[in-house]
């Protein structure tokens, strides 16, 4: 999914590079309102776990290659004005000093990665979260269905990216095929690996999964016996 130097035409980089910068500077801001002293070491966790994730590339044919992308993960863990800085500073890095990625067309992979993969994962992780039980077991649950839907998605607006603006001598119906079929299968492992570490983190600290808080502040408080009182 890392989209190399010049495989997008100039006006096409720049737009979704201004894309990019918007969609940063509105996490920034975002952010604040989601982490603290117990999260903040949570995104760091998650930006690590991404990282290594995205290192594991598969080819796809037509010139391109799929891997993991952790939107989902990280929307559910730390929420989606996090989850697009992790991943953001995670292609930042891969670009610029692993040279996985162009950096002409880095602006292209936040878009791509941390703005659509991120905001698909989080409208269909809300979504599902309406169907299913309201319980915190629903949460792993979501977050596979929601990693399962971002990958896709994320590849086909890279196909739509390039029918705009493509430079590359490749047929687009080709590329649209290979990468939304490769990237539905890329989806469902994604979808297993984001279930099984979500649901770790649930069963151990569920107060730190951002995506279960709604969940827990509908339980109902426990009652806390007084001092002198008999408890039943």
């Amino acid at each position: 999914m890392h989209v190399p130097d010049g495989f997008l035409d100039a006006p096409t980089s720049l737009a979704t590079g201004a894309v990019a910068a918007a969609a940063m500077a509105v996490a920034l801001r975002g952010a604040r309102r989601e982490l603290d002293d117990r999260t903040a070491p949570m995104a760091g966790l998650v930006a690590t776990f991404v990282f290594a994730g995205q290192m594991m590339n598969f080819p796809v044919g037509a010139g391109t290659s799929g891997h993991l992308m952790g939107g989902a993960l990280a929307v559910v863990l730390v929420g989606p004005y996090t989850a697009v800085l992790c991943i953001s500073v995670v292609l930042i890095v891969q670009a610029l000093l692993l040279a996985d990625g162009g950096v002409t067309a880095l602006g292209t992979n936040i878009m791509l990665m941390a703005v659509v993969a991120v905001g698909a994962a989080w409208l269909m992780f809300r979504l599902v979260q309406l169907v299913l039980p309201r319980k915190v077991s629903s949460v792993p649950v979501a977050a596979g269905v929601a990693a399962a839907a971002s990958v896709p998605a994320a590849a086909a607006v890279f196909s739509v990216l390039y029918l705009i603006g493509g430079t590359a001598p490749i047929d687009a119906s080709t590329l649209l095929a290979a990468m939304v079929s490769w990237h539905v299968v890329i989806g469902l492992g994604e979808a297993a690996i984001t279930a099984l570490v979500v649901a770790s983190v649930v069963r151990a600290r569920p107060d730190l999964v951002h995506g279960a808080q709604r969940v827990l502040a509908e339980r109902p408080l426990l009652h806390l016996p007084q001092p002198g009182e008999v408890v039943r």
